[in-house]
C-alpha cells in the first residue's frame, strides 16, 4: 500500500509543469504584441505631429519667401507698366504739340464727293472727286471755311469744264491740280492753296 500512495504525487508533477509553461507562453506572446500595437497606434500620431510641427511650418516659410519676391516683381511690373504709359502720354502730348507746330506752318481743307457732268457728254458722263487742298498759310482752313460756297462753286466750274479728252491726256491730274490751286488763289485774292491731293477720282 505504501507503493500505491507514492504514485499519485509523481503523476501530478507533470501537470503542474504544464500549467507553469502556459502563463509563460501567454506573457511571451503579449510581450511580442506590445511593439506591434505601439507601432500601429503611435505611427499615425507621430506622422501627424511631424506634419503639424515640422513640415507645415517649413512649407509656410518657403511659400512666404517665394511669394514675397513675386509681389515685389508684380509691383515692379506695375510700376514699369505705369512708367511707359506716362511716357506714351508724354509722347502723345508731344505729338499734339507737333501737330500744332505743323498746323502753324500749314493747313489743309478737304472737298468731299464733288460730282460734275463732263463737258461735251450731254450729261451722260460725270466725274466724282474727293481731294484735299494744302498750303503753308496757317489760315488756309479758316479762309476756306469762311468762303466755302464761293470755293465750292470754283471747284465745280473747273471740274465741269473738263472733257473726256482732257482726262485721257497724260498728266491730266497734274493739270487739274494746277487749275484748281490757281482758281482758289484768284478767288481768295492771295496765294493760299499750294497743293491738291486726290483721294477719289472716278469717271463714269
Amino acid at each position: 500500500m505504501a507503493a500505491k500512495t507514492e504514485a499519485p504525487p509523481a503523476a501530478a508533477a507533470p501537470a503542474a509543469g504544464g500549467d507553469a509553461e502556459a502563463p509563460a507562453k501567454k506573457s511571451g506572446l503579449m510581450s511580442s504584441l506590445i511593439p506591434i500595437v505601439a507601432v500601429v497606434v503611435l505611427a499615425p500620431v507621430g506622422s501627424w505631429a511631424v506634419a503639424q510641427f515640422v513640415i507645415i511650418p517649413q512649407l509656410r516659410k518657403e511659400l512666404t519667401t517665394a511669394s514675397a519676391p513675386k509681389e515685389g516683381e508684380a509691383h515692379g511690373e506695375a510700376a514699369a507698366e505705369h512708367a511707359p504709359a506716362h511716357g506714351k502720354e508724354e509722347k502723345k502730348e508731344g505729338g499734339h504739340g507737333k501737330k500744332e507746330a505743323s498746323g502753324a506752318a500749314g493747313s489743309t481743307y478737304t472737298f468731299e464727293n464733288i460730282v460734275v457732268n463732263l463737258a461735251g457728254t450731254m450729261g451722260t458722263r460725270y466725274l466724282k472727286a474727293t481731294f484735299m487742298v494744302s498750303g503753308t498759310d496757317a489760315t488756309l482752313r479758316a479762309q476756306f471755311e469762311a468762303n466755302k460756297p464761293k470755293l465750292l462753286d470754283v471747284s465745280l466750274n473747273v471740274l465741269s469744264a473738263l472733257t473726256l479728252t482732257d482726262l485721257e491726256e497724260p498728266g491730266s491730274k497734274n493739270i487739274i491740280r494746277e487749275k484748281l490751286a490757281s482758281a482758289y488763289n484768284q478767288a481768295l485774292g492771295k496765294k493760299v492753296a499750294e497743293q491738291i491731293y486726290f483721294s477719289d477720282f472716278v469717271v463714269q
